[in-house]
C-alpha cells in the first residue's frame, strides 16, 4: 500500500495540487484523501480510475504493479 501513497503524493506535487484540491476533485472530504497519501486506505475503483486519468498514468503504475507511467492503448 505504501507504494500507492508515495506515487500519489509524488504525482500530486508534480501537478502542483494541494490535498484539498485533490479531495474536491474526487468529491471527498480532505481527511479521506489524506488517508490515501497516509497509506491507510486505497480509493474505491471509480476514484482510482479518476486519479489515473487525471495524472495520465495507468492504474497499474499507481498501485505499484508497473514502473511505467504511460498508459498503453
Amino acid at each position: 500500500m505504501k507504494i500507492f501513497a508515495v506515487r500519489l503524493k509524488e504525482l500530486r506535487n508534480e501537478k502542483k495540487k494541494t490535498q484539498k484540491e485533490m479531495a474536491d476533485f474526487l468529491g471527498l472530504k480532505l481527511r479521506a484523501y489524506q488517508y490515501y497519501e497516509g497509506a491507510t486506505h486505497y480509493p474505491e475503483v471509480p476514484n482510482l480510475l479518476k486519479l489515473a486519468d487525471f495524472f495520465e498514468v495507468s492504474t497499474d503504475y499507481l498501485l505499484g504493479r508497473s514502473n511505467e507511467r504511460e498508459m498503453k492503448p
